[in-house]
Order: structure tokens, then sequence, then C-alpha cells
């Protein structure tokens, strides 16, 4: 695996304004990709989320999701360090869960397939649109691609993973305009609390419509903005 930063991937500043996070890269201040994708999910989804809520109860529902944020950043740590070869002996020997997590996608969805690294938590942005920070950017079976990593609580069906191609392709759409590159495929690499590894490949037809549909997404904020004191 050879570390290779081709791209010079600005610094930006990560910020919160009414609820909303936000970037700070160029003196631009532009909403998230994940601020933009819960400002216009469905209803349907919407109306989901607060089923699970009432069903669970809304303090275990909160404690889920503190749980998942947790386990999600420490895993993501182990992956940045095994990418930037920083993985030290006192990490080796560590046996949490958040460490197996992590050796499951190394073993499974890295160590074999990862030729060559761009970035790790890379900021990538929009002019004027968006902006947002992608977990890996590289060569990956033989091609540019956008890889994000991913928990669960359970193994995930492909029709689940909407929002996690949205933003592959938000991403993707993102480095094209600003470093003119044609970025055709993107991976999300899951492994869940119970050590099941997944592997979801976005290939070029796919990454396409869903930047298409982002797009759409960002004109949707951009509208909702213009027209609600929530944005204010």
């Amino acid at each position: 695996m050879k570390l290779n930063f081709k791209f010079n991937y600005p610094k930006s500043i990560r910020a919160y304004h009414n609820g909303q996070r936000l970037y700070d890269v160029n003196s631009e201040k532009l909403p998230s990709v994940t601020t933009i994708l819960s400002a216009t999910e469905s209803e349907e989804k919407k109306a989901s989320l607060e089923r699970w809520k009432n069903r669970v109860g809304r303090k275990e529902a909160d404690l889920i999701s503190r749980q998942s944020l947790s386990r999600g950043s420490a895993m993501h740590d182990f992956l940045e360090k095994f990418i930037l070869n920083q993985l030290n002996l006192d990490l080796l020997g560590d046996n949490s869960l958040e460490k197996q997590m992590a050796d499951q996608i190394i073993e499974n969805g890295l160590r074999n397939d990862l030729s060559e690294v761009y970035g790790v938590e890379a900021t990538l942005y929009y002019p004027g649109k968006y902006a947002g920070a992608a977990d890996l950017l590289g060569i990956y079976m033989g091609k540019e691609t956008i890889l994000d990593f991913k928990t669960g609580n359970k193994p995930r069906r492909d029709e689940w993973n909407d929002e996690y191609y949205l933003q592959l392709g938000a991403y993707s759409l993102a480095h094209d305009k600003v470093y003119g590159t044609n970025i055709k495929q993107g991976v999300i690499l899951l492994c869940t609390k119970d050590l099941m590894f997944q592997r979801f490949i976005v290939d070029s037809e796919r990454l396409k419509d869903c930047q298409q549909r982002f797009l759409e997404k960002v004109e949707q904020y951009y509208s909702m903005k213009l027209n609600s004191k929530f944005f204010n």
C-alpha cells in the first residue's frame, strides 16, 4: 500500500449553527453533506425514525445512538492509524470491540485491495454548495475510489444504504469538480458489532445517479433555506 498524497486537500474548521454542521473552507462557510441529507430527508424516513424511538423508548434510543457514534469514532481511529502506518505495539495488543471491528475491515476489505492512498479523513468541498470529510480516497481494486467506513448493529441490505451512497456521490462529485478527476467507484466497508464484515460497491453508472440525486437535494436545501426561519 503506497501513500501518495497527490492532491492538496484543504484544512477546514467544523462548526455548528442552529444545530447544523458547517465547514469553514477557504473562507466559505458551507453546509456539510450530512446536514443537507438530514434537512431534505423524506417524511417517510422521519416517521420511521420516530416509530423506532417510540418503540424502544427515547432514553434507550439516545443511548443506542451515542454508543454507535462512540464505537464508530474509535473504529475509524484504528483504521486511520493502520492506513497511515501508525499502529504501534500498544494498539496491536488492544482487544477492544472497536479494534476487532477495524481488524475485520482491514483483513477483509483493505489489506489486499487498497494499493494507493490519496488521503484519509480528507476535507472535500464543492465551491459555493457543500463540504464534507471522506474517510479514504485512493486506488481500490485498481480504480480511483471514494471509500467510507461504517459500523452497524446488524447486517444491512443494499436497499437500506441509499443515504450512504448519496454521501459517496457527494464526495466524488466534489473531488471531480475541484481536482479535475473522474472518480467512477464508491465503496462502503462495514462491520457489525457482531464482527460481520460487509462490502458494498457502487459502480460508475450508479455513482453518477447518486451524484445527480445529491445535487437535487442541494438545490432543495438552498430553496428551503431561502424560505425558512430555521436556517437563519
